[in-house]
């Protein structure tokens, strides 16, 4: 069958508009680097940049080399949450041996006009997106009546594993404050993957402290939230990942610990 100049000329333009849908509505996926379970293991060293991070996605969290504090990112923007409360922009060549990031595309939007809790922030996610076995990023911007955070302290070789090294965790209370939630909820299967169930990070609203919660109250806010269905995960090659036992018999109950 031969084709006319017509029907190529077709069938060129409309690849070019699907190209072009796909531009303005690309696909959502998460891009992790490395894995839960090594980290809890003591593999604190990884290769993978902020400028890294960023071709990867405009939002996400995670934390930095040796376990020095906990990385947020939104807009386009990565903190450093350190271990005296405080937050500072991280510089491009910061390295992180954990970190999870997309472009954030939210379906859904909620307006809380009155208190509520973190399991009623949960709540109104759940009912929303009601299968356990999607993945969810959301953001809340608003004022919080409390919200209490952790950040690791920097760490040194020889690394302990990540349950002692949490077990002199500093916790920070913040009150009436306004600021950015970002976080992630991660079905029950990719435990040890990644986190299961719900996994934020917080910033002050002038971005000079906050830390991973811990708990929190919303005074007021707008959560704004969406479904993502694709991962992708950038394996270390390095001997400690390599040797590292990613599996022990109490990764569930350990990872519950360190991140609750």
């Amino acid at each position: 069958m031969t084709h006319s100049v017509t029907d190529c000329s077709c069938v060129e333009q409309l690849t070019t508009t699907v190209k072009e849908m796909q531009k303005e509505r690309p696909e959502s996926v998460i891009y992790q680097t490395s894995l839960m379970s090594a980290l809890l293991s003591g593999v604190y060293d990884g290769t993978t940049t902020v400028a890294d991070l960023l071709k990867k996605g405009d939002f996400g969290l995670g934390t930095f080399n040796q376990l020095d504090g906990e990385l947020i990112a939104f807009n386009r923007e990565v903190y450093q949450l350190r271990s005296d409360g405080s937050a500072r922009a991280a510089r491009p060549d910061q390295q992180t041996p954990f970190a999870v990031m997309t472009f954030f595309r939210p379906q859904y939007q909620h307006r809380f006009t009155g208190p509520v809790t973190r399991a009623e922030v949960h709540q109104t996610i759940d009912q929303q997106v009601s299968s356990d076995n999607q993945f969810c990023a959301l953001r809340i911007d608003g004022l919080f009546s409390h919200a209490q955070t952790r950040t690791v302290p920097c760490q040194h070789r020889p690394y302990k594993s990540m349950p002692e090294v949490l077990g002199k965790q500093p916790t920070f209370e913040f009150a009436q404050r306004n600021g950015v939630l970002i976080g992630f909820r991660t079905p029950q299967y990719m435990q040890g993957i990644n986190v299961a169930g719900y996994h934020e990070h917080f910033i002050t609203d002038d971005r000079q402290g906050g830390g991973h919660l811990l708990d929190y109250q919303l005074d007021h806010g707008t959560l704004a939230f969406g479904e993502i269905s694709k991962l992708v995960i950038d394996l270390p090659g390095d001997s400690d990942f390599l040797q590292a036992n990613l599996s022990p018999e109490n990764l569930d109950s350990a990872i519950r610990a360190v991140e609750s």
